[in-house]
């Protein structure tokens, strides 16, 4: 015969539970999850729902427009631009290239400037003070014009685009990460593990990190807000994706004199790259609603 349980164990959530819980309470924040959710999947299966080629003329139907409009054509819902190319698939492919790769962008720029600040978080004296002063100096740049003075000496291309990107985002994540850790390192369960006789570096990884992951998380849906308009702008200024790759800020500046003739063309790439940032904005502020509720309980 089992035995039954004489005590019942309390079960604590973790700080990314908390956070979870506190989040699904604003229903703003959900709506915008949702809609990150759904870009995200757009951008990783665009080959698959794409009803045409993002990239195939089709000269019988230029300037074709949407399919509520008396011209249009159920077969190309939201028409065509001045090449004859489908503004859906070109749309959905733009996910990937604008959103997609803002993600992978803002990955690649918190795992390093997590580990860069990190470790200068642990470093004390004139080397913190030195490095901290040149900090603020690349801080106090704007992320989209260091972006274009590293495209500019780089030359343009999308791939270069996301490595200056990367770099220009790389200082946020050092900020933040340093500053968190150095606030961390000043408490009590720190001094309690270095009485126990743990390493900085084992402290950091147990201790630290599991308590400053909030931050970061919030920080990279800022980051990655400020991507997608430094891929897009950057696009629309010449210095990223080249046409014919329908980057949402390519598609922009290349049919901007068609817009009185075809209005489409150039609104529907605009309301993807508004639509981007929002539901990126809405997740980024319910982050940081979810993070004061959960310090004032």
């Amino acid at each position: 015969m089992a035995r039954d349980k004489i005590y019942n164990e309390e079960k604590f959530p973790s700080p990314l539970q908390q956070l979870w819980f506190n989040f699904k309470q604003t229903n703003v924040a959900m709506v915008g999850f949702y809609g990150y959710m759904f870009l995200l999947i757009l951008a990783i299966f665009s080959p698959m729902v794409m009803p045409h080629n993002a990239m195939e003329s089709n000269l019988d139907v230029l300037l074709l427009p949407p399919a509520w409009d008396k011209q249009g054509n159920v077969s190309y819902l939201l028409g065509t631009d001045s090449l004859g190319r489908d503004m859906l698939s070109r749309l959905i492919h733009g996910t990937t290239l604008t959103f997609g790769l803002s993600f992978i962008v803002v990955i690649i720029s918190l795992v390093i400037g997590v580990v860069l600040g990190s470790l200068s978080a642990l470093t004390k004296g004139i080397k913190s003070s030195i490095y901290n002063h040149f900090l603020d100096v690349i801080l106090s740049i704007p992320t989209l014009l260091l972006a274009i003075i590293i495209v500019a000496i780089l030359g343009p291309g999308l791939g270069n685009t996301l490595w200056a990107i990367v770099i220009s985002l790389i200082p946020q994540f050092i900020h933040i990460t340093h500053n968190a850790v150095k606030e961390e390192f000043n408490k009590d369960y720190v001094l309690a593990s270095r009485l126990d006789g743990a390493s900085s570096l084992r402290i950091l990884q147990y201790s630290v990190f599991p308590n400053i992951i909030e931050k970061i998380v919030n920080q990279a849906t800022l980051a990655q807000s400020a991507a997608i308009l430094d891929i897009a702008s950057l696009g629309f200024l010449g210095f990223g994706a080249q046409s014919p790759l329908p980057e949402w800020g390519t598609m922009l500046f290349s049919d901007l004199d068609l817009f009185y003739i075809a209005p489409w063309t150039v609104y529907l790439p605009g309301l993807a790259i508004l639509f981007a940032v929002l539901t990126t904005n809405l997740v980024g502020e319910g982050l940081r609603h979810a993070v004061k509720m959960r310090k004032e309980n």
